[in-house]
């Protein structure tokens, strides 16, 4: 039995984080993964790095990606007792964009004051995922207790659901 989840919840479950692990690909076909601060906006996904990065160049390289979204689970009083983080984690299609073609919102919630600075501005990209196939979720939408059985904590929803209205 997995858990009940719709896209939307899986939405503003990433809207509400900051951190992800970013997965993709390199020349040479080596799996390489980094962690990054990102934004998650109109169903997309935006990090920002440098135009030089080898994160900038892999991803021009091979738009196939995989995120997952660490979510750290405590115990309220109990801070001490370990929890396995919940997970979000889906495929996407990348793609690396210049500042000036992403919106100015996203923008700021990425550089959190940067985005005025020219020299930031002429060194960065912004990469955005537009997540593809289904989320695969871990721990989302259930209780700390119901997360120590691991299939009853597993969900999949569709990133674009099919609409039958």
């Amino acid at each position: 039995m997995s858990v009940n989840l719709t896209s939307e919840q899986v939405w503003e479950e990433l809207e509400k984080q900051l951190f992800a692990v970013l997965g993709m690909v390199n020349a040479k076909n080596e799996a390489r993964t980094i962690g990054m601060v990102y934004t998650a906006r109109d169903h997309k996904i935006y990090m920002v790095t440098g135009k030089e990065t080898w994160k900038a160049r892999y991803v021009q390289q091979n738009p196939h990606v995989s995120i997952t979204v660490p979510i750290t689970k405590r115990i309220p009083l109990l801070p001490w007792v370990k929890i396995p983080a919940a997970t979000i984690t889906f495929a996407g299609l990348a793609l690396a964009k210049m500042i000036d073609e992403v919106d100015d919102g996203v923008l700021s919630a990425l550089l959190r004051g940067l985005e005025n600075d020219p020299a930031m501005r002429e060194k960065s990209c912004i990469i955005v995922v537009e997540p593809v196939g289904d989320f695969i979720t871990y721990g989302i939408g259930v209780s700390l207790m119901t997360m120590r059985t691991p299939a009853r904590s597993r969900g999949r929803v569709s990133v674009h659901p099919v609409d039958f209205q």
